[in-house]
């Protein structure tokens, strides 16, 4: 009877899917009749914002992605990774969730720190998920200032961060938006941040993207509409990367790829196309803290307990949730983002 349940929902799904973001609720400056100029006229902004806000949200509608250049302190981006290499130089004492996508550890490649061992966290492949529920320098860094304030201006909303990701090498992630992934109650309603710990190098995996894809491109049916289920979606993720990457190629839309520096900060459209190059040298590192973000009205709630009331965590006028299934473990590296007031 299940078996035929599913078959059904899969056939309801690749007649009904979604085809495209709901047109209701875009962010407005995805709307064709986004006015820029208007919007900076009537919307207070701080006066010591360190970038000019008109011309990045200019360039972020015609091109997906802005790149907030030195704003990110070096000493908080340090404190930041410290607590990360603690987690890594003593994984039995955390429960953080970290995915390690490679075929030795299948089918479990999601697991708790405490469940692998510090050379295992240090390969390739390796991500670590959410690790601003248990360090107060990434809480503080996910929500510095200068970025909540950009992103404030695209949803014109108050801003939640929805997810992070850790890593220590490239992702070398096949070419992808973040829209089927990452979904929130009102899917349009999200972005990205990428923030280097360190310079990033030719040779490290570097992230790549196509500017202006995120208005080019169609959005591709995994068989069930635009977003991926790993229950219901009849073309692989594989099928996806393949028709992006062919997509970009007809539209004459130019592979770039991204070299910035500590202290940067790239915010990309959830349908900006992206992905991670190849390491061609495989020492070189590409530490790197990855944040979601989502507007107050789109992520009401934690995504891991829908329907119920979040304890939050807020700062510079953004939002984190306590993760449900380890709350013990929330701010249990609190010493070093004590240590940083600005």
């Amino acid at each position: 009877m299940t078996t035929l349940k599913n078959l059904a929902k899969k056939i309801y799904y690749r007649f009904n899917g979604p085809s495209e973001f709901d047109s209701e609720t875009l962010p407005w400056i995805d709307r064709e009749n986004a006015n820029i100029s208007e919007f900076i006229k009537s919307h207070q902004q701080r006066s010591d914002l360190p970038y000019n806000l008109e011309e990045k949200l200019n360039f972020w509608k015609e091109n997906g992605y802005v790149v907030l250049e030195q704003i990110i302190p070096h000493e908080l981006i340090d404190l930041y990774w410290s607590d990360v290499m603690e987690l890594i130089n003593n994984p039995a004492k955390f429960k953080t969730f970290i995915q390690i996508d490679r075929d030795e550890y299948k089918p479990r490649l999601m697991r708790q720190a405490l469940e692998w061992t510090t050379e295992q966290i240090l390969g390739k492949m390796v991500k670590i998920n959410d690790f601003h529920n248990q360090s107060l320098a990434a809480k503080k860094l996910f929500l510095y200032k200068d970025i909540i304030s950009f992103l404030e201006a695209i949803f014109n909303s108050k801003i939640v961060g929805m997810q992070s990701l850790s890593f220590i090498y490239g992702s070398q992630q096949p070419t992808h938006a973040d829209y089927p992934w990452v979904t929130a109650k009102i899917p349009s309603n999200l972005a990205a941040a990428w923030i280097p710990v360190e310079d990033v190098h030719i040779n490290s995996g570097p992230l790549y993207y196509y500017a202006g894809s995120h208005q080019k491109v169609k959005k591709f049916n995994f068989g069930n509409g635009i977003y991926y289920s790993g229950q219901y979606s009849t073309k692989t993720p594989l099928e996806y990367a393949q028709y992006l990457d062919n997509q970009c190629k007809a539209l004459g839309i130019e592979k770039q790829t991204l070299l910035i520096k500590k202290g940067d900060v790239l915010i990309w459209h959830s349908a900006l196309v992206h992905g991670g190059s190849i390491i061609n040298d495989p020492q070189q590192t590409r530490k790197s803290f990855v944040c979601h973000y989502s507007s107050e009205q789109a992520l009401p709630f934690h995504r891991e307990a829908i329907g119920v009331e979040p304890k939050k965590f807020k700062l510079n006028n953004g939002t984190l949730y306590e993760d449900p299934r380890i709350p013990e473990q929330e701010n249990i590296l609190s010493e070093r983002g004590e240590g940083f007031k600005s």
